[in-house]
């Protein structure tokens, strides 16, 4: 694996595939149908296909992407989609793919572009629990030197997330002028990498990495609980304590079952996200 200090000297062009996908989700609670309809409403609206075109968008620019073509769809009764084609051009000389933190929404700068982003949205909601989420399945894949990994934190922030599950792969080879294939053309140890301080201070993780296989696997939940946040058109000073209770566990399942990806049982004392509890 060469160091990123040298650029290698290529024989043709990077034809490396640098594939992000991330699901995120936010949770609400939502005990009415009329809870429920509002969200629902509220999430169509801060994530429709146009808003989210803007964030797909705003990644081009960061990984330097020309964009090629937009399709996008709003869907009956809820979701959006959002597919656009990329195409890179050649990088300007002091681009690097050294693995560092790319910009929050407030700096979006950056350079690149080739294959596509996508965007799905999935509104979710149950009667039975009074718990609503929302889903978004996020790809963003590029041939060439620079990675999508640096659209990660504008994506974390632009997006409101409670929980991230990202999955990050290096495909295919690329030749250096003596023939010699390179199966990845930076160094990485851990998606984490990619983070600022300001991400991982809000999030708990979990890495899974398969080295030999250019495959990178990381679980975030955020670090502290508070139930307002998690309340819709109520507020936690208006419940009894019984039913303050309740909801608080009924949330941190929630987030814990996505976490883990396995239904869990009743007694969650082992979890360790921060309780919150009202003082």
């Amino acid at each position: 694996m060469p160091t990123p200090s040298k650029r290698l000297k290529l024989h043709g062009f990077n034809n490396l595939t640098k594939s992000l996908s991330f699901n995120i989700y936010d949770i609400c609670y939502t005990d009415s149908p009329e809870q429920r309809a509002a969200y629902i409403e509220y999430i169509d609206e801060a994530y429709n296909a146009e808003r989210l075109t803007g964030i797909l968008t705003d990644v081009a620019n960061i990984i330097g992407a020309n964009i090629l073509n937009i399709a996008r769809q709003d869907y009956d009764p809820q979701g959006a989609s959002v597919t656009m084609l990329i195409a890179e051009e050649h990088p300007a000389e002091d681009v690097s793919n050294t693995p560092t933190p790319g910009p929050l929404p407030d700096a979006v700068v950056g350079h690149l572009d080739k294959s596509h982003i996508t965007v799905h949205t999935y509104p979710e909601s149950h009667p039975d629990s009074g718990i609503s989420t929302f889903r978004a399945d996020i790809d963003v894949s590029t041939c060439g030197l620079i990675s999508p990994l640096k659209a990660l934190n504008y994506l974390i922030h632009a997006l409101e997330s409670d929980i991230v599950i990202m999955d990050y792969r290096v495909r295919g080879f690329t030749r250096d002028i003596r023939g010699r294939k390179h199966f990845i053309d930076h160094n990485i140890s851990s998606i984490q990498n990619y983070l600022s301080r300001d991400t991982k201070n809000r999030f708990q993780m979990i890495d899974v990495n398969v080295y030999q296989e250019n495959i990178f696997h990381t679980k975030m939940v955020v670090d502290d609980f508070n139930l307002d946040d998690y309340l819709f058109c109520v507020k936690s000073s208006d419940l009894s304590d019984k039913e303050y209770r309740r909801i608080h566990r009924l949330v941190r399942r929630e987030m814990m079952e996505i976490f883990y990806g396995r239904n869990l049982g009743r007694d969650i004392a082992g979890w360790n996200l921060k309780a919150g509890r009202r003082g």
